[in-house]
């Protein structure tokens, strides 16, 4: 079902962002299942309607959570997401992001331009300070996104994320507010 710019948070000339709902769990499995080769092995979206019920309560009740769906402008459909977990208020004021895209809009910079947008409100109307990336070294598409929108390396961190079965080594990517993000 087609989704109002009303409806988005934060909208640029080809997407707005949302919040994620319960009610977008068919279309979010579906999308999550036609992408499993695009997303492996970094990353593991809920492909089925229960998975997806406990990944959108968690994103919706959770106030160290934030989730966003990143919809093309045109026809409403879902085309990515991208979360900010672990966020820390007081005198940190940090999150840490985490994001993918939909193997139908892969490669359309939807995501660069979706990200642009999260940040702006992570770093307005949530009053975040710092955003971070944390990305496995081999995943050159994620890297030239955060790149791509400002973040800095900060640091490699070995062994980081249990991901895919093994501890995975990150590089740490950061942006701090009031620096250029997705020019």
């Amino acid at each position: 079902m087609p989704h109002t710019a009303s409806r988005f948070l934060a909208e640029g000339p080809r997407v707005g962002v949302r919040h994620f709902t319960r009610a977008d769990g068919e279309e979010f499995t579906a999308r999550a299942r036609e992408s499993k080769d695009l997303h492996h092995p970094w990353l593991f979206p809920p492909d089925s309607a229960e998975a997806y019920a406990g990944y959108a309560d968690r994103l919706i009740e959770d106030p160290a959570r934030a989730g966003f769906l990143v919809c093309r402008k045109d026809d409403g459909a879902i085309a990515g997401f991208i979360n900010i977990n672990n966020i820390v208020h007081g005198a940190f004021r940090c999150g840490a992001l985490g994001y993918g895209v939909f193997a139908h809009a892969a490669g359309q910079g939807l995501m660069r331009e979706a990200l642009g947008l999260v940040v702006g409100h992570a770093f307005g109307p949530m009053q975040l300070h710092r955003l971070e990336i944390n990305v496995q070294p081999g995943n050159t598409a994620s890297i030239a996104l955060a790149r791509s929108c400002g973040f800095r390396l900060e640091g490699f961190s070995p062994a980081m994320l249990f991901v895919d079965g093994a501890w995975r080594d990150h590089e740490r990517w950061a942006l701090i507010a009031g620096r250029p993000a997705c020019d």
